[in-house]
């Protein structure tokens, strides 16, 4: 059995990401080293586990810990570590926490949002279609619809887009910005939280955040201050920025694969299952995130992970194992069974997964039925990608109809 003692760590990412590829690295550790030793460009040292059903054991199993992090130098992409609230918590806290807003994101109340989601999404093809082709899906569409959605969701002013949409940035990027100014931006992000949180001290209202401001000042030792305000900001921008990236990306490689576009336009009820192909087919994060540590010695993959060990879960190279999706480099729109762990799993599967969901079932069908020629507007070279942060995404994408 093997052990960190008896392997040399090799660099990480492997390369710098190549649009939606997946590195084929990726498939070549599955088949041959499942659980191999990696070094990020900063932190210790980390096992990347590459198989499915190892995945899911790092990311389900509570022998592997978040909180174990804490104090630790966490594997990552950025030199100085962040404060990730609830994203470095075990149960019970992260529990604690989590029950706060469980309840907004439930499938019942996301499905109450989607006649809202709907019609934000036909006001803004409705624009696109006034001012005429050529457009800017990602300003003049998958920018604004998500952030609106979770600003009617959380009580926050959509006129402030702007402001925390830029701030947002800090939460994802690795060499975008600079270490004072991912720090600048994070105070930013919580101080424009905290002076919302004031105002809804002196003006209840009934929107997520005017309930957390109540569970905190009804119910002072189930949530701090900090926590309040770290939450809420941690929600108001993972609620959006995830989204605003995929958006486009889904309607890059639809119009990438032009079967399946077909496919999808001929039969629209195919929507639900499209969106879950293409949260497993695309590789959003540009390297493994959230390093798990080992409570106790472990064998995962023919590997001794020990005790206090980090393993970083390889979301992308789960999604694409062959021992669980047919043909698994394929885009699929039909897809069924589709187990894909794009939303992670365990206790940190994504809270606010079934909004996801919901948003880009609502932007993919529209777009596919009310602008059935939409194409690229430029040769496909020319497209531009945003570079220096966690997930890849494309900084324009220019389309006509």
């Amino acid at each position: 059995m093997t052990d960190s003692r008896q392997v040399t760590a090799r660099p990480y990412p492997f390369a710098a990401p190549d649009r939606l590829n997946l590195d084929p690295r990726y498939a070549q550790l599955r088949r041959d080293e499942p659980l191999s030793r990696v070094q990020l460009p900063f932190g210790e040292e980390a096992w990347l586990a590459t198989r499915y059903e190892d995945v899911r054991v790092v990311m389900g199993d509570a022998r592997f810990s978040r909180a174990l992090s804490v104090g630790r130098d966490e594997p990552r992409t950025i030199p100085r570590q962040q404060d990730l609230g609830m994203l470095r918590m075990d149960p019970p806290d992260h529990t604690r926490l989590r029950r706060l807003v469980a309840k907004a994101f439930t499938a019942r109340r996301v499905e109450l949002l989607r006649t809202r989601a709907q019609q934000i999404t036909d006001e803004l093809v409705d624009e696109m279609v006034k001012a005429g082709p050529p457009a800017d899906l990602v300003e003049q569409f998958a920018t604004p619809l998500p952030i609106q959605v979770i600003c009617e969701l959380l009580g926050v002013p959509f006129a402030d887009r702007d402001k925390f949409h830029t701030w947002s940035e800090a939460i994802v990027s690795t060499t975008s910005l600079g270490v004072d100014q991912i720090q600048e931006y994070l105070n930013n992000l919580w101080g424009y939280i905290g002076e919302l949180v004031a105002v809804r001290r002196r003006e209840p209202v009934d929107d997520l955040l005017g309930a957390m401001v109540r569970a905190r000042d009804e119910n002072e030792d189930r949530l701090t201050e900090e926590e309040l305000v770290q939450l809420a900001a941690g929600l108001l921008a993972a609620g959006h920025e995830t989204t605003v990236t995929q958006i486009p990306n889904f309607v890059y490689v639809l119009l990438e694969h032009p079967a399946e576009l077909a496919r999808l336009r001929a039969d629209p009820t195919l929507v639900p299952s499209a969106v879950e192909e293409l949260i497993r087919f695309v590789p959003l994060g540009v390297a493994s995130a959230f390093p798990r540590y080992a409570t106790e010695d472990i064998e995962l993959g023919g590997v001794l992970v020990r005790a206090g060990e980090p393993v970083l879960p390889a979301v992308g190279s789960a999604n694409r194992d062959g021992e669980v999706f047919a043909d698994p480099d394929r885009l699929d729109l039909g897809r069924v069974p589709n187990p894909h762990v794009g939303f992670g799993h365990g206790v940190h599967h994504c809270i606010g997964a079934q909004l996801a969901r919901m948003e880009l079932q609502v932007a993919i069908h529209t777009l596919v039925t009310r602008l059935p020629g939409l194409r690229l507007a430029v040769p496909e070279p020319e497209l531009t990608w945003k570079s220096g942060l966690l997930v890849r995404g494309l900084a324009a994408l220019p389309v006509t109809w």
